[in-house]
């Protein structure tokens, strides 16, 4: 078996966009990888010597996923990391490969005619996986040696794979099992995914289940005569599934790649009753008819215009799926939608549109029924456990919840019955279940998820799941302390976490008040330290804007400065407490919320966390203690016979121009995270235990910090090319006034005011200043109007 230390090279063949990506993610995590794809087959005589010729094919895709959206890349430079080259001059490279993987055209004799190739290069022992969407896994292995059959599996990515999380693992009856065993672990603990142990069957587990309930969706559309904008937002937000629905992301997968799926499904799976019974919409065949795919065509089931609406927007049209003609969006009828924007639990929000008596609740109540049973019957044919199905589904399409949760919700006797009731068959195993007295799929016992096995008949651990610290398994225990915006648990091994649980974690008076508690009940009990974490979508989007914005408007300046004052000592009481505090971020780290974790002794930073001091947005500047942080980190980094001037200027950018960094990687670029602290985590759902391992690692020696009297402030100096910094973006039209006043504020603190020369302050010196920089801001009208944009329209103004 090849260990974790010896997969540092990977080679990828194949560059298209799935090659390219997957190139780009493998670089994200430190491999070395080199990419192959075809010479171009038009190439001229005089051409066919020229090196930067024959690569054009490879170069191109590269260059074009590295500038694609949302960035494949965790931090640019990564891109050093891949090589590139042909399949006629660089074949042989792939020798010194741990790892080589094939992202070719999906037709089983291309990929042939690669392994052969493959198995000519490789050295003994390399692993090599086809990234195929479909193609049995078996088939490819025909005339390949043993070495070469036991070294091979299916690795299929979901596209684009930095972001979506799901990796199945397929292996065939001649992979040995070490290989599967590593693919599963390297997979979850290097890449960040999740990895799912798929049998080779058709379509395999998310796409097999993902493009059934779909289908299913289609049908019910056309037979309650619904819009396709109202079931994109019932099998959206409503089912706490993405914006995109069921129909825009047909228009995103295409609907020729739809077709192609479901019509192989039926070829392959000649006993699955539920797929052959899926009736085919007349909009369908109209759409294949036209090639109006999606996306990739430029219409589908919406088809964009040059039109603009009064607020500047492109129109939109949608497919009327009566007439088959495209018209402008209409306005929703349905009580189930309003009822759905009314109810923010996602839990019972659910319970009540499967309840619901009118169309887009029967369209919920026959969906989910039909992916109850459709779910329950796959089992052992795809998978012989339901967490794999429910972790495909979420990890592959990003729904919040996979096909036996969404049963769960519902009540395990409760949706069984509705799936009879409505002509549907759940598997034998459900009734077996219910005979017995079982009332869920999943149970929390002894604090740890567990689920099912129908083949069992037990609740089993997770595998995998062992050192993720999820608080909502935990949550039947009382806590150590409650408010109205925060959870303090005892997650373990003398260490405390501190849990948001405002809306969107917005960081109010109650967080506040409850982190300073926190802090005073690990300091004076028998506590290690702390961590400041959750399991959200987001860590924070920063501190409550409302709260902020109804003091200004009322012009309540002194009830302000206590607010802005409690919010930078509670951040700097992170800093110097006597017990290490760490946080664990993931997703949105906004403003306060960046504040608040560059304050503590360490981060463990999921790589998706989008981490910055935004408040230049809403007519502000970082007023919780992180103009300050900033111009400490600047004399941090001046040295002896420093220039100085050009590290004072990118600190300053940063603030003015609100920068955000799209990874944790960037993070370090910006100066939101410092490498000799802070650390990124690659799965999100390890960073609350990596946290908790960095407070016992630091808890062994922790001595209280002493606040800094030290920091260099450049004066009048500063200021002075600040302000010409200041001017230069607004010249290049990257300000308007307004932002020159905010930034010209922000070079105030991180100059110090108007010091003659060069000085020594203290940290009090600059919160003052940035807290009175802050509060003078308060009183702009600009500043107001823009905190109203926000709060209304949940959109920078620029103004």
């Amino acid at each position: 078996m090849i260990h974790m230390r010896r997969i540092k090279k990977v080679s990828v063949l194949g560059s298209g966009v799935m090659g390219s990506a997957i190139a780009c993610h493998m670089a994200n995590i430190g491999m070395e990888v080199l990419m192959l794809d075809i010479v171009p087959p038009e190439l001229s005589a005089e051409a066919l010597g020229d090196r930067a010729q024959r690569n054009s094919i490879v170069d191109g895709a590269l260059k074009k996923s590295i500038k694609s959206k949302p960035a494949p890349l965790y931090h640019k430079d990564f891109a050093r990391r891949i090589q590139t080259g042909n399949f006629e001059d660089d074949f042989e490279k792939i020798e010194d490969a741990d790892w080589i993987i094939e992202v070719v055209i999906e037709r089983l004799d291309i990929k042939k005619q690669i392994f052969e190739k493959v198995e000519k290069y490789r050295s003994a022992g390399s692993l090599v996986s086809s990234n195929t969407s479909g193609i049995p896994i078996h088939l490819m292995l025909e005339g390949r040696s043993d070495d070469f059959k036991k070294n091979f599996l299916g690795t299929h990515f979901f596209n684009p794979p930095r972001y979506l999380e799901l990796l199945e693992i397929i292996p065939t009856a001649e992979t040995d099992p070490e290989v599967v065993d590593f693919f599963m672990h390297f997979g979850r603990n290097y890449l960040g995914k999740q990895t799912v142990l798929c049998k080779d069957t058709p379509a395999f587990i998310a796409n097999r289940v993902g493009v059934y309930a779909m289908a299913k969706i289609f049908e019910l559309t056309e037979s309650l005569g619904l819009s396709i904008e109202d079931v994109d937002k019932l099998t959206g937000p409503a089912l706490s599934r993405p914006g995109t629905g069921t129909f825009r992301l047909g228009d995103l997968v295409g609907m020729d790649v739809a077709d192609k799926v479901i019509n192989g499904m039926k070829a392959g799976c000649p006993k699955d009753e539920q797929i052959h019974h899926i009736k085919t919409p007349k909009f369908f065949k109209f759409l294949l008819d036209n090639k109006y795919y999606g996306n990739k065509s430029g219409q589908g089931f919406y088809k964009k215009t040059n039109d603009r609406d009064h607020n500047g927007k492109r129109i939109i049209l949608g497919l009327d799926l009566d007439t088959l003609e495209y018209r402008p969006k209409q306005k929703s009828v349905l009580d189930s939608l309003k009822l759905s924007k009314q109810i923010e639990n996602p839990k019972k929000r659910i319970a009540a549109l499967f309840d619901h008596e009118d169309k887009g609740g029967q369209l919920i109540r026959e969906s989910l029924a039909g992916l109850f049973a459709y779910a329950s019957n796959r089992i052992p044919e795809i998978s012989d456990t339901i967490y794999n199905i429910d972790n495909a589904l979420r990890a592959g399409f990003a729904w919040d919840y996979g096909a036996f949760e969404y049963w769960d919700i519902i009540g395990l006797k409760k949706a069984y019955d509705t799936a009879i009731q409505l002509g549907y068959s759940p598997a034998p195993w459900v009734q077996d279940m219910i005979d017995a007295g079982h009332a869920s799929f999943y149970k929390i016992i002894d604090d740890q998820k567990r689920c099912y096995n129908p083949l069992t008949k037990d609740y089993e651990l997770i595998p995998g799941t062992e050192d993720f610290i999820v608080l909502d398994n935990i949550r039947h225990r009382s806590p150590i302390f409650k408010n109205e915006e925060v959870v303090l648990h005892d997650i373990g091994d003398q260490v405390l976490c501190l849990e948001f649980t405002s809306k969107m974690n917005a960081i109010g008076e109650g967080i506040l008040s409850g982190l300073h508690e926190a802090i005073n009940i690990a300091e004076n009990g028998d506590w290690r330290g702390l961590v400041i974490g959750n399991n959200a979508k987001n860590f924070s989007v920063g501190a409550n804007l409302m709260m902020v914005g109804m003091m200004a408007f009322q012009q309540q300046f002194d009830m302000l400065n206590i607010a802005v004052a409690q919010f930078q000592n509670t951040v700097m009481r992170c800093r110097y407490s006597s017990i290490p505090v760490v946080a664990a971020t993931q997703g949105y780290v906004f403003g306060g919320a960046c504040e608040m974790s560059m304050h503590c002794d360490a981060v463990a930073a999921s790589a998706e966390s989008y981490i910055g001091l935004v408040e230049v947005g809403v007519g502000l500047l970082p007023g919780g203690a992180g103009t300050k942080e900033f111009a400490l980190r600047a004399s941090d980094a001046y040295f002896d016979g420093d220039v100085q001037i050009p590290t004072l200027i990118n600190k300053f950018k940063t603030i003015a121009m609100a920068s955000v960094a799209t990874s944790a990687h960037e993070g370090y670029q910006y100066g939101y995270l410092l490498k000799e602290k802070d650390d990124v985590i690659v799965h999100k759902h390890l960073a609350i235990h990596e946290a908790k391992q960095k407070v016992i690692e630091l808890s062994d020696r922790y001595v209280t910090p002493i606040q800094r009297k030290d920091v260099r402030v450049l004066g009048r100096t500063g200021l002075a090319a600040l302000y010409v910094a200041a001017h230069s973006l607004q010249r290049g039209n990257y300000a308007s006034e307004h932002d020159i006043k905010i930034a010209k504020k922000i070079a105030w603190v991180l100059c110090g005011g108007d010091l003659s020369e060069e000085s020594r302050v203290s940290e009090k010196y600059l919160l003052d200043l940035e807290r009175e920089a802050f509060l003078s801001l308060c009183g702009e009208p600009k500043t107001m109007e823009r905190i109203q944009h926000m709060l209304e329209k949940g959109k920078p103004l620029r103004n």
